[in-house]
């Protein structure tokens, strides 16, 4: 089945830095566009990015563009996020999600996340 596990998740003070980790298992990955998404404490799962299958297309939220960079290794069946510039708003449990698809966001299935906490 799906098994999605994301790494790579701390603390970082703010305008600093952290590479996020997607391992992806038991689905053929360079078939898939794959996203990021957080949820914040008390509010709801937020898109961040998604990117296609082979990389060649990548989008942003407004609230990430120009500092976080979403890339990927077929061969390696992982999938990463560069986040650099960071904000205390950044502050959130990450998750990746097997979709491109913002509006299949919620739905799609995700890993167990890994938190980020950003200082001020």
């Amino acid at each position: 089945q799906v098994q999605l596990v994301e790494s790579g998740g701390g603390l970082a003070q703010s305008g600093g830095s952290l590479r996020l980790s997607c391992a992806a298992s038991g689905f053929l990955f360079s078939n898939y566009g794959m996203s990021w998404a957080r949820q914040a404490p008390g509010k709801g799962l937020e898109w961040v990015s998604s990117i296609t299958n082979d990389g060649s297309y990548t989008n942003y939220a407004d609230s990430v563009k120009g500092r976080f960079t979403i890339s990927r290794d077929n061969a390696k069946n992982t999938l990463y996020l560069q986040m650099d510039s960071l904000k205390p708003e950044d502050t959130a449990l990450y998750y990746c999600a097997q979709t491109r698809l913002q509006s299949r966001i919620s739905a799609a299935p995700k890993g167990q996340g890994t938190q980020v906490t950003v200082s001020s």
